[in-house]
């Protein structure tokens, strides 16, 4: 079941007039203390979303190098697991594939909106769901690592990344979630594949499906939601991406 957001940001004001930036921002981090994450919809062309992200913290660079990543269908990935194609994406955070902390913030913006329908980000929060496990279930993800393999589609790219983390861990008091439906590896009599089970289902009872106009710019905690996508057939659909470090700029 699909929820639409309610953490939405306007650029402009109720008389059309553009928010100053020193209120944008201020507004912004305000929303997304307390949602997790913030859709900022009225978005001139003139806008910087470069400059806004570098403002948030430093940039993580995607896969290839690439500061600001392009996020549409690519030639050759139609047959495997990968955001380079028009299929659906499971539930999970960005990162849990890096030696390095996890980005800390994933921004999306739109160059070209989908047409058909589908297409959407799906996102929800996980604090909750945290919040609910005992604590027998938490001392277990906090201290048992696991192994994690990057995604198919990552690997033809020529990456074939390895990492060993624990679901759960903290930085400065803040608590990190790693996850994936796919790229965990673990026994099937492993309490991660019951958590893996538990947190799709509740997933997609819980999650806010945002649909893009152009240059509507999605912001998240990515140590906190966890994100997807729906699938479409537009293949001019086209969104920019940055991954934002926890250090800020």
């Amino acid at each position: 079941m699909s929820h639409s957001p309610i953490s939405i940001l306007s650029q402009t004001d109720f008389n059309g007039e553009t928010i100053s930036q020193e209120r944008l921002e201020s507004t912004f981090r305000e929303m997304m203390e307390e949602h997790g994450y913030v859709l900022m919809v009225n978005v001139p062309d003139t806008f910087g979303q470069v400059g806004f992200c570098r403002r948030i913290g430093n940039f993580v660079p995607n896969y290839n190098g690439a500061v600001v990543g392009d996020v549409r269908p690519e030639p050759g990935m139609d047959d495997v697991y990968h955001a380079g194609n028009t299929k659906p994406l499971t539930p999970h955070t960005e990162g849990y594939d890096f030696k390095m902390l996890p980005p800390r913030y994933i921004a999306l913006w739109c160059v070209s909106p989908v047409t058909g329908g589908g297409g959407e980000t799906t996102l929800a929060d996980t604090q909750p769901w945290v919040s609910d496990l005992s604590d027998e279930q938490r001392e277990h993800l906090d201290k048992t690592e696991y192994d994690w393999k990057t995604t198919d589609g990552v690997r033809r790219l020529g990456l074939d990344l390895h990492t060993r983390h624990p679901i759960l861990a903290s930085h400065d008091n803040v608590t990190i979630i790693r996850f994936s439906c796919n790229n965990l590896i673990r026994d099937d009599n492993d309490p991660a594949t019951d958590l893996q089970s538990r947190w799709h289902q509740r997933f997609e009872r819980e999650h806010v499906a945002v649909d893009y106009e152009q240059n509507d710019m999605l912001v998240w905690d990515n140590w906190r939601m966890l994100h997807a996508r729906n699938a479409f057939r537009d293949r001019s659909r086209h969104l920019r991406r940055i991954q934002i470090s926890a250090d800020k700029g």
